[in-house]
């Protein structure tokens, strides 16, 4: 098995290093990697198979320099740099997957995926454009099945029923301790700062064993009710309670997310693709076919890519309530055109209910940072 560094390894810093020493150890005991970018991977698949899903590195501005040199500069930022960490070699989990598994989310996506599946190889997911259409769950059940066929012969393994049922319980463990945390924010005040929770959800992405994250998770949700109970208040009862929609908000927790909370904010409400709205969406574990419930979850998801998408604005009117949201926050990352466009819809269903609402259209370099910390403390102060 091939477990050599990059030639560069040398010039990483030391947290990097780590990450590359612990992805190159991982593999040499016989482990076997899939970098995943998107919420419509069926993760479930990839645990029978006994491959772990791994998140990859792209939300950074580290490397987009670099990807500018192959991609077009007017693309999404997470596009870029997806595709800069693999060119660079500077992400240990791009670095080190047996495979990279994609999906038809977006146009920028699927183009990438040709130009990245000549640098690592890449399987892509061809997903319905819509969930309406009667044939849409079938279109997905088969691009499910010939992604179990494509696994078993990747890694000369057997998908059966029962370790699909097994992956199902565990990752609804996984979801449920998800949940378990977001509704921690419904607390008057929160119990944690909502920036705690991205931070949390981000290094998930980046564990080999899903059992140690739902371990990390529950015993973060356990003591941050420990605190609470005696007594303790990380959050002001005076912040304003934000909800934060739009894009993967992963690359921009410092930029947006801290500064939401350094200038009276608190993100009650994580409304993105890793948030509530698509981890309250369990697998029916005793379906009497267990790759068909494994499809239909997946497809269920509300992303923007999706037309109609109505269920997103349903989803989040119903958090701005259960939550009880002063203000709503919607981040767009640059020429992601589903979520832009989407934007006057969720503005207008904002509106309707009365709740104030600011689109960020931002990326993941820091050029903007004194502009989006002035709108966001005047949207705040506004609050």
């Amino acid at each position: 098995m091939e477990t050599t560094l990059p030639k560069s390894f040398d010039e990483f810093v030391d947290a990097r290093k780590k990450g590359f020493l612990a992805a190159k150890e991982f593999k040499e005991k016989g482990g076997k990697l899939a970098g995943c970018l998107c919420s419509y991977t069926p993760q479930e698949l990839l645990d029978a198979a006994g491959v772990s899903a791994i998140g990859l590195c792209g939300t950074s501005n580290e490397t987009i320099p670099d990807a500018e040199k192959v991609l077009p500069k007017n693309l999404c930022p997470l596009i870029k740099g997806t595709y800069g960490f693999a060119y660079t070699e500077k992400c240990p989990y791009t670095y080190f997957s047996d495979i990279i598994i994609g999906e038809t989310t977006c146009d920028g996506k699927k183009k990438m995926y040709e130009l990245l599946n000549e640098l690592k190889e890449t399987y892509v997911m061809h997903l319905p454009q819509s969930q309406e259409r009667d044939y849409a769950g079938d279109i997905w059940y088969e691009e499910v099945k010939l992604l179990v066929k494509k696994l078993e012969e990747k890694f000369d393994v057997k998908i059966t029923e029962e370790k699909l049922r097994e992956a199902a319980k565990t990752r609804n463990r996984l979801r449920q301790a998800l949940c378990d945390m977001y509704q921690l924010q419904e607390k008057f005040p929160p119990a944690m700062k909502g920036t705690e929770m991205m931070l949390a959800l981000q290094q998930g992405t980046f564990t080999f064993d899903v059992n140690r994250q739902i371990a990390n998770i529950e015993n973060l949700v356990a003591e941050a009710k420990r605190k609470y109970e005696e007594g303790e208040r990380p959050v002001s009862t005076k912040a304003k309670r934000i909800l934060l929609t739009g894009c993967p908000s992963a690359g921009v927790i410092q930029k947006v997310g801290m500064v939401i909370e350094n200038n009276g904010g608190v993100i009650v409400c994580l409304d993105d693709c890793s948030g509530e709205r698509t981890n309250r969406l369990m697998v029916d574990e005793n379906a009497e076919d267990i790759l068909r419930a494994i499809s239909d979850r997946y497809l269920s998801i509300h992303c923007s890519v999706m037309t109609s998408n109505d269920g997103r604005m349903e989803n989040t009117k119903e958090m701005i309530e259960k939550y009880k949201v002063d203000g709503v926050i919607e981040m767009v990352l640059q020429a992601c055109h589903t979520f832009n466009v989407e934007a006057a819809k969720m503005a207008a269903m904002t509106e309707e209910l009365g709740v104030p609402y600011m689109k960020l259209e931002t990326d993941y370099s820091t050029a903007d940072s004194g502009q989006i910390e002035t709108r966001i403390a005047a949207f705040i102060e506004m609050l």
